[in-house]
């Protein structure tokens, strides 16, 4: 066979064939290299780590910025007016700049500048900054800088903690004000974690920054004559260290300090401001000075009580959880140096930094469900490949290339950047089946070779000419596959982000097996299973080897199965002394022992998987049993009487065709709708019983962007009134905590109002967020895998140690921590949002951490879904909003109490309304006034202290009780040139008005939100149809009035959705013509490729169908030892998502593998045979397919089997993998028919042609 050498694929399997050293060194660097960057927690002491990048999902935002500017004690209106308008039109200029998102709140403009995707992200930081240090002239008031954001995402923010007093015990010991918890988080704590590689920035939140507060009584500055910027002169002057130079002193050289920083509250005391009559005059004789609270917009509650802590944001393209390990050890190697105190009950208190928010869990249990996902499908696999195949080596290699083409893909992530997330390694758990595939194809053939070869012939050629017959046909389904994924590759802005790193990771897979397959199977088939021993010494060392393995590995390796170690042995034994055991007797052994060894499988599989609970252990064996046992006996027997059928349609191939054809169009009419597709029939025909009936049956698909993924976390947004106080809000905060505490499902919740000392963080005091992490179903591990633990059956209950703590045991039961009629998180939703139920507080939707700050970041809002609204000015804005707002509410498929407008204009705000001419008659400046108004109510920084590490703000202002209500107000004194002191109600009306807390705009143009939330059971782009539809009426009927200047759009993630969907539209078809040319390319006849091409077709219907069987209450609506089946499947609506559709483009790959391998032996079959007539056609047919049955469903019983662990996936992260899975699943269910079809069709054209030509002769 030597000829064929020339073909490239031929060259390198007899390469690998005759080279086995190179193959081994090869696989061991595959296996080294691989290990070593696994994202997996896989940690040696041997082996140097780089591990692949990990989080919990991809970071999806808008690739933006943010631009941050300072303005302590301005109103919304003059920061957006003086920063973020001339601010906004001078960055709209920027270079790929797709929009400009600013907010405008008390004290602070943000603005959001979003690039488009491809711009680099340190790029548009370098020219963000160029255009401000660019800025002309009076652009921005006097003293206001801008500030760049730090380099990270929203998604950057990753741990959350709180600084508590700690008894030795470590038991909550308190004794800790808030203002020290504030400064040892801000001067201590902030700067250690700071500087930790890879965090951009720690955000300060809650307690109060220290300050030296003093308050000037105006009665003792008219009395002693003294205006107020003299005060500001005395304490801005008393405030100062000065150098000298050096003197030098008998040939020592001295440095000259002059010390005059303030110390403590005496130094500000004793300031001297001037001097009256010789008699000096200083700041304690006409002010009080005390410490006090800084003025804040942002608190923390905890349980109900006020607390501090922070945030640490990773940097852009850090490892997330690499940093937060560092993180870790930074927080450990710091905690001993911690402030401490003796309380007086003598315990002694320590600051401890307590998380309350930690990714690494959701890290750790989404990357614990994949793994678990993985082991339990290669263990799905090696069940059925030993079944099929009845031979134990063989199977041991099929079941090989999977570890090493995960590995593989691994490596390619490594090199090519690609994070790892429950999306990325998504690509290789729904790879599993298609990878085994190709060494399955592989060993089947080279066994059947083997049984068919001569004794004497080289088992080296027998090896190189089964790989070589199949060979092209692999590698072709495996291009057929890579190249379906391309429209993956093309998606753009979040689904790109989203689904990208899966099509890399899945080709990489891919294209590791093909690696494996080609290069490592045939030299090992060679070795292992047709290899002749050069000598019986040889044959001892290899099993005696084998068995010494296995023997010492479960002895001395904790984590390797004891059984599996005795099978080694075993196997040792037999095959050592198999030359004394007759061939019929070994025969049976071998038959037994594969069986033995399924079970064994099985066993192991159903203990480690319990898809039936971790309780049901007899349950869990007898489910998997039935279920694998009854798949593959449906296979086995189809296999049997796979001839017979296929003679018997080969006679009635119109009427097969037909209910094929038919099979087809229900699929289509499925994911359309069969309104839709059947919408042109006459109108009678619409109005009969049958086709209102099929039209409400099968409506079509909802669609929506991504299904929820459960983080183990909830996200509380509700919001007060625009006019409630800090004090308010923080009550209402505190009872909500309080309430969902009390929750025994409920971990831990705490809550944030307003904002971290953040950019990233733009909220108003009005904004409420609680963190709400909820206790798993049963107690686990930090992967997410259920503990079992002692118990006594006899007292039915729980053993526990002295410490009352529940005691690990393999052999007990598994511990719940829910009560019985909560079943799901949603029903702790349910129960947090009754909890939550405060007077003054809206409601919220439905959000997670992450999730809700991918959407903020996209639309800008707290929710999925809203609309803005774009007006002229902010009374219109609110009112049309307003308008809107009751309008949705009558929409069916959203939740009324969930559809909310921006309060634009409901802050209470009291303006000074200065007098001009008045003051021009006392000959005083405006600025004189604007100057006192700021200082006698607002205060004003004068100066900083530095105290150490440690700096605090020195503002003076007026007493309280002289600023807290009008009347006081309108009594603070302005000074006249003359000496004389003014009261403020002679020059200037203060008038109450309402105004805006938050002024938003995009591109400069005002915009208002109305968000809302759909109702359970509809899809999020049928909710935003609706909406558009019913707005549409209302106004057309005259009930909604839009005025002029005034528009609106919807907004949220839907918009994704919609977005992909029109590309697929155009890159879908260009992807099956590809694949339809490699195909051709294989076959080199166009009919030949159209019958290939059909198991698509095939496919695309079942996976739609098996969509539609998900939601049909019927659908195996049926228990099993007692554990509903649609339960346990998780079966409900599925709504066509962005997954659902890579779960599609995953199936268009390995669709026409069955049509490959069939079509590639009757083209074999047909050029050997040359059938002269309709018979021998017939005969022919069956043959081959009858020849290629067996390697075509062990195919498709591997990738369907080996989807169920993922359908039954539970744990962090199955909500994505789920919905990728149903298309495969049914589409391969159903695409087995193709094994059918193709040859009937195949039959069909030969019959054809040959009765064309024998009357073409006649």
């Amino acid at each position: 066979m030597a000829n064929n050498s020339s073909n490239p694929i031929n060259g390198l399997i007899r390469f690998c064939l005759e080279n086995k050293l190179v193959v081994i060194l090869f696989t061991v660097v595959l296996i080294i290299w691989g290990i070593a960057v696994a994202p997996f927690d896989w940690e040696s002491d041997l082996l140097p780590r780089d591990p692949v990048p990990v989080d919990a999902i991809p970071d999806i935002g808008e690739n933006q910025q943010i631009v941050f500017t300072e303005w302590m004690g301005r109103s919304p209106q003059d920061i957006e007016d003086q920063i973020t308008y001339p601010m906004t039109t001078a960055l709209l200029g920027l270079p790929e700049v797709k929009t400009i998102r600013s907010y405008s709140m008390f004290g602070f403009s943000s603005i959001y500048i979003i690039f488009k995707d491809d711009a680099e992200f340190y790029w548009t930081r370098s020219r963000i900054l160029e255009k401000l240090n660019s800025l002309p002239s009076g652009t921005l008031p006097q003293g206001v800088t801008p500030q760049l954001g730090p380099d990270a995402t929203a998604l950057g923010q990753v741990f959350w903690y709180t600084l508590e007093g700690m008894d030795p015990d470590g038991e909550p010991s308190g004794g800790w004000d808030l203002d020290e918890l504030r400064s040892t988080q801000d001067w201590y704590v902030r700067y250690a974690l700071q500087g930790v590689d890879g965090v951009a920035e720690v955000a300060s939140i809650g307690g109060y920054v220290k300050e030296y507060q003093v308050d000037v009584d105006p009665d003792a500055l008219r009395t002693y004559d003294i205006a107020l910027h003299e005060v500001f002169d005395a304490v801005r002057g008393s405030n100062l260290d000065v150098g000298a130079r050096t003197i030098e002193i008998n040939a020592v050289e001295y440095v000259i300090r002059g010390l005059g920083f303030i110390e403590n509250l005496d130094d500000l005391r004793k300031t001297v401001i001037t001097q009256r009559n010789n008699v000096p005059i200083t700041l304690e004789e006409i002010a009080e000075i005390e410490y006090g609270p800084a003025l804040r917009r942002g608190a923390l509650d905890k349980a109900g009580a006020e607390a501090v802590g922070g945030v640490v944001v990773t940097r852009y393209g850090e490892n997330p959880l690499a940093v937060i390990k560092r993180v870790k050890a930074k927080i450990a190697e710091i905690s001993s140096g911690l402030p401490k105190k003796t309380l007086e009950d003598g315990t002694v208190s320590q600051v401890e930094i307590v998380p309350f928010y930690d990714r690494t869990g959701l890290i750790y249990e989404t990357l614990g469900t994949l793994e678990d996902a993985v082991r339990q499908q290669i263990l799905v696999t090696i069940i059925v490949v030993v079944l099929m195949v009845m031979h134990l080596r063989s199977a041991s290699l099929i079941s090989g290339v999977l570890p090493l083409a995960v590995l593989f893909a691994f490596i390619g992530m490594k090199i090519f950047g690609v994070d790892a997330n429950v999306v990325a390694l998504s690509g290789i758990a729904i790879a599993i089946g298609t990878i085994v595939d190709m060494g399955v194809v592989l060993i089947e053939n080279i066994l059947k070779h083997l049984d068919d070869a001569p004794p004497e012939e080289s088992r080296l050629e027998v090896v190189y000419r089964a790989c070589t017959e199949v060979a092209s046909a692999v590698v072709t389904a495996v291009l057929t596959t890579v190249i379906s994924f391309l429209p993956v590759f093309t998606m753009e802005a979040a689904e790109g982000k989203l689904f990208r790193p899966l099509a890399y990771t899945k080709t990489f897979a891919l294209i590791g097996s093909i690696v494996v397959a080609l290069t490592i199977i045939p030299p090992l088939a060679h070795w292992f299973i047709a290899g002749r021993y050069k000598s019986h010494l040889a044959k001892i060392g290899l099993w005696g080897g084998i068995g010494v393995i296995g023997l010492l590995s479960a002895i001395f390796v904790s984590w390797f199965p004891w059984w599996l170690g005795v099978l080694a042995v075993a196997i040792a034994a037999f095959h050592l002394s198999s030359p004394k055991i007759p061939e019929k007797i070994q025969r049976g052994t071998l038959f037994t022992f594969n069986f033995f060894v399924a079970i064994l499988v099985a066993f192991w599989l159903a203990a480690d998987w319990k898809p039936l609970g971790p309780e049901q252990h007899l349950h869990n064996i007898l489910f998997v049993l039935i279920t694998l046992g009854g798949l593959l006996g449906f296979f086995y027997i189809f296999i049997r009487f796979y001839a017979r059928i296929l003679a018997f349609l080969l006679r009635l191939k119109m009427l097969f065709l037909g209910f094929s054809t038919l099979i087809i169009v229900f699929g289509f009419a499925v994911w359309l709708g069969f309104g839709n597709l059947f919408g042109w029939l006459p109108e009678s025909v619409q109005n009969s019983k049958p086709y209102v009936k099929m039209a409400h049956a099968v409506p079509g698909l909802g669609k929506e962007f991504m299904p929820d993924l459960d983080e183990g976390s909830y996200l509380l947004m509700p919001t007060t009134m625009p006019h409630a106080s800090i004090g308010e809000v923080m009550d209402v905060l505190s009872k909500q905590d309080m309430a969902i505490n009390a929750i025994p499902e409920v971990e831990s919740a705490v809550g944030k109002l307003g904002r971290v000392e953040s950019p990233l963080d733009p909220a108003p005091i009005s904004m409420i967020e609680t963190i709400i992490s909820y206790k798993s179903e049963y107690i686990t591990d930090d992967d997410g895998r259920i503990l079992t633990f002692a118990y006594d059956k006899s007292k039915d209950e729980f053993q526990r140690d002295a410490n009352d703590e529940l005691i690990l045991d393999e052999d007990g039961r598994p511990f719940r921590q829910w009560r019985d009629e909560i079943n799901s998180p949603d029903d702790i939703w349910d129960e947090i949002v009754k909890a939550a139920k405060v007077p003054g507080t809206t409601s919220a939707p439905k959000l997670q951490p992450i999730a809700a700050r991918i959407v903020m970041l996209q639309s800008g809002m707290r929710a999925p879904m809203g609309l803005k609204v774009y007006g002229p000015d902010l009374e219109t804005l609110e009112k049309v909003a307003l308008d809107v707002e009751g309008f949705l509410k009558q929409v069916p498929s959203i939740k009324a109490e969930a559809v909310l407008a921006d309060r634009i204009v409901g802050k209470p705000y009291l303006e000074i309304d200065i007098d001009r001419d008045a003051i021009a008659r006392y000959g005083i400046k405006i600025k004189m006034v604007q100057d006192v108004i700021e200082v006698a109510v607002g205060g004003k920084p004068i100066t900083q202290t530095v105290e150490g590490r440690e700096r605090y703000p020195v503002r003076v202002r007026y007493m309280r009780e002289l600023r807290d209500n009008i009347e006081s107000i309108e009594s603070i004194l302005v000074a006249a040139p003359d000496g004389t002191q003014i009261p403020l109600r002679e020059l200037a009306t203060l008038n109450y008005i309402r105004g805006p807390q938050v002024i938003k705009s995009e591109d400069t143009f005002l915009v208002g939100y109305v968000i809302f939330d759909k109702q359970d059971g509809y899809a999020e782009v049928e909710v935003v149809e609706q909406a558009q539809d019913f707005l549409k009426q209302k106004i057309e009927s005259g009930e909604l009035n839009i005025p002029a200047g005034v528009s609106y759009k919807f907004t949220g993630s839907y918009e994704n959705q919609v977005r992909a969907e029109k590309k697929l539209r155009v890159v879908l078809p260009i992807a099956l013509f590809a694949i339809w040319l490699i195909l051709y390319f294989q076959f080199k006849r166009i009919s030949t490729t159209i019958l290939v091409f059909s198991g698509i077709l095939f496919a695309w219907s079942g996976g739609f169908i098996m969509l539609w069987l998900y939601g049909q209450p019927w659908f195996l609506n049926i228990d099993l030892f007692g554990h509903n089946i649609r339960e346990l499947f998780q079966m409900g609506t599925i709504n066509l998502s962005v997954a659902v559709w890579v779960g599609f483009l995953a199936l268009f790959g390995i669709a026409t593998d069955n049509g490959v391998i069939v079509c590639t032996y009757l083209q074999q079959i047909f050029r050997e045979k040359n059938p002269k007539t309709i018979a021998e056609i017939r005969a022919a047919t069956v043959e081959a397919g009858d020849r290629r049955v067996r390697p075509a469903m062990m195919t498709s019983a591997t990738t369907i089997l080996a989807l169920l662990p993922v359908l039954t996936s539970v744990g962090r992260g199955s909500d994505i993998m789920v919905p990728m899975a149903i298309p495969s699943f049914g589409g391969m269910l159903l695409a087995i028919i193709t094994i059918f079809v193709v040859p009937v069709l195949y039959c069909g054209l030969a019959e054809i042609s040959h009765r064309f030509t024998s009357n073409k002769n006649q």
